[in-house]
């Protein structure tokens, strides 16, 4: 009996050993530099300019309020020993106040504009990441890489590097104006 059992196990490891592994096919890979990709995108370089346009319109008026704010405690350092200590007080707790405000209204004007050109940066990575991906696909690639500020390659030959291909479809699919719906999503 235990020499019958040995022979079916001896014969089924037999048969088990003769299927072949499954054929391991090649994968299709490649990467792209994501800091290069960004930095040549046209559609990030019109939304630094916008908000640096904002940033820079917003600030002007900032800085009038300000420019105002030091003429006034220019003259309060000069009329502060004509007019007496009493309106010196007064006059010094004010444009305290008024210093406080203008730096509230400083960090609040950078917050604001943080938020919304974050808002927009980050459908503009999503909308990219879906790109690359349907690329992919349509491409054949089993995988695409990202390298830049957060490396994810350590390695990759120059042949595999389509960062250009992607910046250049990119570009003219922003050039062109189509947006599907799932892109502004």
């Amino acid at each position: 009996m235990k020499k019958v059992l040995l022979f079916i196990a001896i014969s089924i490891s037999l048969i088990s050993c003769d299927k072949k592994a499954p054929e391991v096919k090649d994968f299709k890979t490649a990467y792209v530099d994501t800091a290069e990709l960004m930095k040549e995108y046209n559609e990030t370089k019109d939304l630094e300019a916008k908000y640096k346009g904002q940033a820079a319109e917003k600030g002007r008026q900032l800085e009038a309020e300000i420019s105002r704010f030091k003429q006034e405690a220019s003259s309060f350092q000069q009329n502060a020993q004509a007019n007496g200590q009493e309106w010196a007080q007064k006059k010094g707790a004010e444009l305290q106040r008024r210093e406080q405000q203008l730096a509230q209204a400083q960090q609040g004007l950078q917050m604001q504009l943080q938020q919304e050109s974050g808002k927009e940066m980050d459908s503009l990575v999503k909308g990219v990441k879906k790109f690359i991906k349907d690329y992919g696909k349509e491409k054949g690639y089993d995988y695409i890489y990202g390298t830049g500020d957060a490396a994810t390659v350590l390695y990759a030959k120059d042949s595999y590097d389509i960062t250009k291909d992607i910046i250049k479809l990119l570009n003219d699919k922003y050039k062109s104006g189509t947006k599907t719906e799932e892109d502004k999503k």
